[in-house]
């Protein structure tokens, strides 16, 4: 019997535009310069001994010759992110049945702190959030998956996983965890058997 539903946070709960896209038409950041440098950014900003988000950020708006304070930075960023309300309302769907709900999310301190100011639902929701920069751990690294099972002591048949990442979904899959790739909302419904 299933016991708890796992979640990723970005592209499942929080919608945004990309941000690739949003650097380009307010910047003039092509996207192949744009990209590189958001992926090494991401890469640090992620894990538990990263400095503040900003000072990975400086040395690029400095070559790209932007005026841009840290303050600016986040609420560029951070401002266009939506809650899904469809989605939301299928978590609480899931808690009224039982569930146990779960988020497994990539995220920079931040962020993170800015989620739980301006989504309630995170609180309200979730019995845990886990970020990768309070973890240690980047899905798709199995241990992402395992610190959860543990922690909660579940086992691996008695959840179920979405995320819009194939890599991710295949790692938990190979845990013994029902795991599929993210949709939209009609989706999760019917894999969670709410229709």
């Amino acid at each position: 019997m299933k016991k708890a539903v796992i979640f990723d946070l970005n592209g499942v709960f929080i919608l945004s535009p990309k941000l690739s896209d949003r650097f380009f038409e307010t910047y003039g950041v092509a996207q192949e310069i744009f990209l590189p440098a958001l992926s090494e950014v991401m890469a640090q900003v992620r894990m538990p001994e990263a400095e503040g988000m900003y000072s990975y950020w400086k040395p690029y708006f400095d070559a790209w010759d932007l005026e841009i304070t840290e303050e600016e930075l986040e609420d560029f960023w951070f401002t266009a992110e939506k809650e899904n309300i469809e989605m939301v309302a299928v978590a609480r769907t899931c808690k009224e049945r039982g569930m146990q709900l779960f988020i497994l999310s990539n995220n920079l301190r931040e962020r993170s702190f800015y989620y739980n100011k301006n989504f309630p639902f995170l609180k309200e929701l979730f019995v845990k959030v886990y970020y990768s920069w309070q973890t240690g751990y980047v899905k798709p690294d199995v241990r992402c998956f395992e610190l959860v099972l543990r922690e909660n002591n579940l086992k691996a048949e008695e959840c179920l996983f979405f995320d819009d990442s194939e890599k991710n979904v295949a790692v938990a899959a190979g845990l013994g965890i029902e795991s599929f790739v993210y949709e939209d909302a009609l989706q999760a419904k019917e894999k969670l058997g709410l229709n």
